[in-house]
């Protein structure tokens, strides 16, 4: 390798091999040497076996994407050198498996070959498989330069539940892997993860549990999840801190007991979340609308797939904006987010909270499987400003309170049962009271009440999309979601382009997204479905149609070198 400022490292194996705790091992040790990470895994939709691959990306700067191509390829079988031999640079490192018989001919000459005998290294180290591994992530140290020690601590930290002889096995492993690799192939050894002085204490996280302390942060109370691919990160992390918090996370039986737990647990006057996936939301549907009309105040996060039906399950998507905006039947104020990075993530699940409370409302927090379950190196998150608001809540009695009273900004006081108010939490159309009312002036005015928050969002807290990039470009790219990561390390080598991310879907910033795109000289939509539905809703909200729609539905993330390709087709016509 040429030490190139960011580095690329894939990982791969079957099911069962331990390859995202591997890579996850790697990413953790190069943030602890002063560097930057992100992570993208990917694994198939069955228990056992299957291939399995997670790539690291290490950078001196900021990293938001992973790119097709690596530098280094740990195959820790025939199929992963089959499968990601066209994805090797020219001068990248193949480390494998030297004492079996893995076939390395059809990669490309240029490529530096480095077996190692990680199996034996395993027996060597404790006489299990898993320790193959360690030893590959020691010899992927020892060629980057790295530093054995801080490997040897993150160890101890990781496994020292498990007790001292399953630490000192995974060090012994590590030892031998990078001892082997110094030795046998130090003319590959580049100093790209030279320990740094002053480093920065930084976190890694995913997407989903950044969702789940964003909830925590943000004063949840409770929560109900049925575990679904993507999002089950969201419920392994606010069940792991419920006792030392104080909020209640319970494990209900299905997606429908979800919502309706969470939709009586903020009606009780506990700041409640849910979350689940497209096919889980539409089972949460017509509970989605019972919050709708009861005004009652649920956060759901919404983790996307491709669909119809199973679809790719553990795979990305973006096919659910539409829906998400939609359903169930009828209308009512729906707040719709759209987390870009994992950052984001936290901070509007945080916000989201209230957002619900403050317009009594449901708020969706889209997010996708690339965001739930990479990872993302980051400064500790400051949410020092934040302050909890419960908006119009009072528990105390209030004589002839009207819990649907009809108001300028289409907020009600809310209350709670056990305070002595009375109200009726009624889901067909009722009167200030809750009381069923069929009159024609009744429903008139509830409905325009209702729909009434969404302007009064729009005015106090809704945020404007951020243009990245010069004001003025010859391209402009409009994209949500976890494309972001990778348009923005695209940007870098392009200086007459630039980028509108959108984060709120509902209300929409209708007027700067309008301003935008009328001085746009070109525009290409970016998303991950069929039929470019950001590009329907702007087209729906602006009048403005984008011709040019860059989609992807695949399943995998937009790569910035296909990003790269399409930019320079445009600005060379």
């Amino acid at each position: 390798m040429s030490g190139p400022k960011t580095i690329s490292i894939k990982v791969g194996g079957q099911a069962g091999q331990g390859i995202k705790a591997a890579g996850q091992l790697l990413a953790k040790t190069a943030t602890r040497s002063g560097y930057n990470i992100f992570t993208y895994t990917e694994f198939p939709s069955i228990i056992r076996g299957g291939h399995n691959v997670t790539q690291v990306m290490i950078s001196r700067d900021e990293v938001t994407a992973a790119t097709r191509m690596c530098d280094v390829l740990i195959a820790l079988d025939q199929d992963t050198i089959d499968k990601h031999k066209d994805e090797i640079k020219n001068d990248g490192i193949v480390i494998y498996e030297g004492e079996k018989k893995i076939d390395t001919s059809d990669l490309k000459k240029s490529v530096k070959l480095c077996p190692i005998p990680l199996s034996k290294f395993a027996q060597e180290a404790g006489s299990n498989e898993l320790l193959k591994n360690t030893a590959a992530i020691g010899a992927v140290m020892a060629l980057l330069n790295g530093d054995l020690k801080i490997l040897f601590n993150l160890l101890k930290d990781e496994f020292g539940s498990k007790g001292e002889e399953i630490v000192k096995a995974n060090q012994k492993a590590a030892e031998l892997g990078y001892d082997h690799a110094k030795k046998e192939y130090a003319k590959y050894i580049e100093r790209l993860l030279e320990k740094k002085d002053n480093i920065e204490k930084k976190m890694v996280l995913s997407g989903n549990t950044a969702a789940g302390l964003g909830a925590i942060a943000g004063g949840v109370q409770f929560s109900a999840i049925y575990p679904m691919s993507p999002i089950s990160g969201v419920l392994h992390t606010l069940a792991k801190y419920q006792e030392k918090y104080g909020y209640v996370y319970k494990q209900p039986e299905d997606e429908i007991s979800a919502i309706n737990m969470s939709i009586g647990a903020a009606h009780a006057g506990a700041r409640a979340l849910t979350s689940t996936s497209g096919g889980g939301f539409a089972l949460m549907a017509e509970g989605y609308g019972l919050a709708g009309i009861t005004e009652t105040p649920v956060v759901i996060i919404e983790g996307m797939r491709p669909g119809p039906g199973t679809g790719l399950p553990t795979w990305s998507g973006q096919g659910d904006l539409q829906f998400i905006l939609h359903a169930p039947q009828g209308d009512f104020p729906r707040i719709v987010l759209a987390a870009g990075d994992i950052k984001e993530t936290f901070y509007l699940t945080m916000k989201a909270l209230n957002l619900a409370e403050k317009y009594q409302t449901t708020v969706v927090v889209i997010i996708d499987k690339n965001l739930c379950d990479g990872d993302q190196s980051y400064p500790v998150f400051d949410i020092s400003d934040f302050e909890v608001d419960r908006g119009k809540l009072t528990r105390e009695k209030v004589e002839g309170i009207k819990r649907y009273q009809l108001s300028d900004d289409g907020i009600s006081p809310r209350t709670t049962p056990g305070t002595g108010n009375f109200f009726i939490a009624n889901s067909d159309e009722h009167d200030e009271e809750g009381l069923s009312s069929e009159e024609s002036d009744n429903a008139n005015a509830q409905q325009a009440k209702r729909m009434q928050k969404l302007i009064t969002c729009a005015n106090e807290d809704m945020e404007e999309p951020t243009l990245y990039g010069p004001e003025e470009a010859d391209v402009t790219i409009v994209s949500w979601g976890s494309n972001k990561g990778s348009i923005l390390a695209t940007l870098k080598d392009f200086l007459n382009v630039n980028f509108l991310h959108i984060t709120w879907m509902n209300p929409f910033p209708t007027e700067r997204v309008k301003s935008v795109l009328s001085k746009a000289k070109y525009v290409i939509d970016m998303e991950a479905n069929l039929t470019g539905q950001l590009a329907n809703l702007i087209a729906e909200k602006t009048g403005i149609i984008i011709a040019d729609r860059f989609l992807k539905v695949d399943g995998r993330p937009y790569y910035p070198e296909e990003i790269k390709d399409k930019l320079e087709s445009v600005l060379n016509r």
